[in-house]
């Protein structure tokens, strides 16, 4: 079976199953959903419980062999496998197989890891736990979905956030689950006894963004230009590298012209399937529009960064943002 982290205290109320398996690129979520399962475990009876921690040359076959020894006290107990990345190698891949087919007595076998790629999806290990036990994927809280997160998870801390305090709120924390709880849990302590509104917010916390690139061409082709250029004044002050900011809008500007010309080559999945909505929205959008403006500022933009033009980089790149994201931007006398 395959759940959503969100539907987990559903599943928990149904059934504990013997074999676990909680994969996300997200650790807060990760280590709720893995809180939940030992807290329901707890609550049948196992009060004993052995933490393994994944590195090199990690001993799988002592593993396997103290996974079948019989517990000193003859208690439930459960076995937490805490594996860095979803890949275990060949024999690690077998054991944890083993395990979660069949699981020793008495025991429940809990793993926990960082963001399932695709290979992972046809191992034997990750299938063995699909088919014998839950798998449980705590999804990334997207920039959407986030303010609606943000409301939720101040409930559950007995304050209530506005609309527009939740809305700025994440702005501040997009990307940064783990910073986003922790401002929650400072606004519960100052500010516990009523709402909570944009100023609040504005004044309690803490810019605590971490964006990446591909947030920023996301932002763009969705026609969102004040969040791309939020987004791209944070990879600013992080000192990212002008190259790679470049590199994503002209991905984004080659992927609008092949969605132009027909080509929707994807993939699968729940992120290839948002792309394909996103490059559909931007042609959309764009229609009657030329694409070579945007392919003359890329060009400006590289100048720049080359220092073949006068003016600052950034400010070619965020006008090159700003027109990806639908923005009519007067352009700059040449150098």
């Amino acid at each position: 079976m395959r759940i959503n982290a969100d539907n987990l205290a559903r599943q928990l109320e149904q059934d504990l199953a013997h074999a676990w398996l909680v994969a996300g690129e997200e650790p807060l979520l990760v280590g709720e959903a893995a809180d939940a399962i030992r807290g329901r475990a707890r609550e049948l009876g196992y009060t004993e419980r052995e933490v393994h921690f994944v590195e090199a040359r990690f001993d799988w076959s002592g593993l396997e062999g103290a996974s079948r020894a019989l517990s000193l006290f003859a208690e439930r107990r459960i076995l937490e496998i805490r594996l860095p990345t979803a890949k275990p190698g060949s024999e690690g891949g077998k054991a944890l197989a083993t395990m979660a087919a069949d699981p020793p007595p008495d025991t429940l076998v809990l793993v926990t890891t960082g963001r399932l790629e695709r290979e992972a999806y046809s191992s034997a290990w990750y299938r063995a736990f699909e088919q014998h036990g839950v798998v449980v994927q705590a999804w990334p809280v997207d920039i959407g979905r986030l303010p609606g997160w943000i409301r939720g998870r101040a409930r559950r801390h007995g304050i209530a956030v506005d609309e527009e305090g939740a809305r700025l709120l994440a702005e501040r924390v997009e990307g940064n689950l783990l910073a986003a709880h922790q401002e929650i849990e400072k606004l519960a302590l100052l500010h516990g006894d009523g709402e909570v509104g944009a100023e609040v917010v504005a004044s309690v916390v803490a810019n605590s963004a971490r964006y990446d690139v591909f947030q920023l061409g996301e932002a763009a082709l969705a026609g969102d230009a004040a969040r791309a250029l939020r987004i791209l004044e944070g990879l600013r002050s992080e000192g990212a590298e002008p190259t790679l900011v470049l590199w994503v809008l002209c991905r984004e500007i080659r992927a609008l012209a092949e969605a132009r010309g027909g080509d929707s080559r994807g993939g699968h999945g729940k992120q290839a399937q948002r792309r394909a909505q996103l490059l559909a929205a931007a042609t959309r959008r764009m229609a009657g529009r030329r694409l070579g403006p945007l392919v003359h500022r890329a060009e400006r933009a590289d100048r720049s960064i080359k220092g073949l033009l006068h003016g600052d980089a950034w400010d070619e790149l965020a006008a090159l943002a700003a027109s990806l994201a639908g923005l009519v931007v007067p352009e700059a006398a040449s150098a």
